[in-house]
């Protein structure tokens, strides 16, 4: 512990999923690690990649809360040769 800083304050922060803005696309982050992507296809056309899972669609939001759901899901979805 260091000087004068509780132990709470010294535990690492959880990290918050987040969007980030990128070429022709978007990319879903948690810290430093890529966890989907949404691709501008064609014009009004997204493609998505998230957790071993792809799709494609015609609305920005709806590509984006499809990567947020494969991501939720594989964070749960229990290992079966574990």
């Amino acid at each position: 512990e260091k000087w004068g800083q509780s132990l709470f304050e010294l535990m690492p922060k959880k990290l918050k999923p987040f969007w980030e803005r990128a070429y022709k696309g978007h990319v879903f982050w948690l810290g430093r690690q890529k966890l989907g992507r949404v691709t501008l296809a064609a014009p009004g056309r997204y493609t998505w990649e998230a957790a071993g899972r792809a799709g494609a669609g015609n609305d920005l939001e709806k590509a984006k809360k499809a990567v947020e759901l494969a991501v939720a899901m594989a964070d749960k979805q229990l290992d079966l040769f574990d």
